[in-house]
């Protein structure tokens, strides 16, 4: 598989004869679509022995889906296994499946980022299955879009379009729909990409020896970012305690009475409100929160190691995110009078911009990976040193080891 994934580049897209624009208008949460060589010549880098070997490991977050008896019950275990649990499995029956593959394995973003057409927000993990033949996880219904990647061998795919039934069996550890009439059928050989919307029931079988990639989609939901942003207004609310000087006696102490519900009323909105600028500054922390802390992955610098990257910039070949770091730029409002100076949120923090450190944050937000001669060209002033340090200091950018300095 050889591909370049240095910059984001838009003709590098992998919808085969359909044009971004067309993907966007007429398939994206729309309709299902069928990528016939997708990914040209696709060979995994990964093999099914190196998928189980890292579903050994403690940072991946990896199950085991089992299907057994006459009745086709099923069986989650999660993970991590050991080598007898995998020594243990029966023929054929099973699937086993590790995400954030592209986290763990820092050389599989190159597949990741060729679906930066759709925002940076939006792109979840990349999951990667395994099954021999008769492998399935059962008809179900996923939530968000996915991509799926036909990386080794051949599946067979079914979905139900449109949707008729989307109950699910009860009493089982695995959401395994109760009917599931298949409208359209094919067999995926490597290379090949079947796009899924939300809510298409769809149901993969193992054809032979089979592993898929799965590029998932982050859609949260309503709760959980108003959850995310009034956690961060709660820290920002004063620490003032409640005061009522001008109590008078209650006929009912056990009740709330209406002129204190309007006073508490008023008290949590006053908290609660922002500024739109403020607000967007809220949601975009939210946004780039962690679900889960995979810090450990990746090589924290010193001090002085930081000290010697920043000033020899120009003699590094490359530098690149780390692919658990989420980034969000949120560029000055035009309109604002110089009150939004605009922000870089990574990994739910963010970092107050000004024209010094701007052009910085949008590099750092546009490439995944970034070249040091760039990066001394914009980081060559006092503000955006102390930005890229402390986005050094904080894990969020490393050089491949074949660069690292001495």
């Amino acid at each position: 598989m050889a591909m370049s994934a240095s910059t984001h580049d838009s003709s590098n897209h992998v919808l085969g004869d359909l044009s971004i624009e067309t993907f966007l208008r007429d398939y994206w949460q729309k309709k299902p679509v069928l990528i016939r060589g997708a990914f040209p010549d696709f060979e995994t880098p990964i093999s099914p022995e190196e998928l189980a070997g890292l579903a050994c490991e403690a940072d991946a977050p990896s199950r085991l889906i089992l299907e057994h008896g006459d009745e086709r019950d099923w069986r989650m275990k999660m993970g991590p296994f050991t080598e007898d649990d995998f020594r243990a499995l029966p023929d054929d029956g099973y699937s086993l499946l590790v995400t954030d593959c592209e986290k763990l394995v820092p050389e599989l973003m190159e597949v990741v980022e060729r679906f930066r057409f759709v925002p940076d927000w939006r792109i979840d993990d990349l999951m990667i299955s395994y099954a021999p033949p008769g492998g399935s996880v059962g008809a179900h219904i996923d939530d968000y879009d996915v991509f799926l990647l036909q990386a080794h061998g051949r599946r067979r795919w079914q979905i139900e379009n449109p949707p008729v039934h989307t109950a699910y069996r009860e009493g089982l550890d695995v959401r395994i729909l109760t009917d599931f009439t298949p409208t359209d059928e094919w067999v995926l050989e490597p290379g090949d990409m079947l796009y899924l919307p939300p809510g298409i029931p769809h149901h993969g079988v193992a054809l032979d020896d089979c592993m898929t990639w799965s590029i998932g989609f982050r859609a949260p939901t309503q709760a959980d970012l108003v959850g995310g942003v009034c956690d961060r207004l709660a820290t920002l609310a004063p620490e003032v305690r409640y005061r009522d000087p001008d109590l008078s006696p209650s006929d009912n102490p056990g009740e709330l009475d209406p002129a204190t519900r309007q006073r508490l009323r008023e008290w949590v909105l006053e908290a609660m409100t922002a500024d739109a600028n403020q607000l967007d500054r809220l949601i975009a922390e939210t946004l780039t929160e962690r679900p889960v802390d995979h810090a450990d992955l990746y090589p924290r610098y010193h001090e002085e190691e930081i000290v010697g990257i920043l000033d020899h910039l120009h003699e590094i070949s490359e530098l690149q995110r780390t692919p658990a770091s989420r980034w969000l730029l949120l560029e000055p409002v035009a309109d604002s009078g110089g009150d939004d100076p605009g922000h870089l949120c990574i990994d739910g923090q963010s970092h107050e911009l000004d024209a010094e450190s701007l052009p910085l944050a949008r590099l750092l937000t546009q490439h995944v990976h970034v070249s040091g001669e760039a990066l001394a060209e914009r980081a060559s002033n006092a503000s955006a040193r102390i930005l890229l340090e402390k986005i050094l200091t904080a894990g969020q950018l490393l050089i491949p080891d074949e660069d690292e300095q001495d």
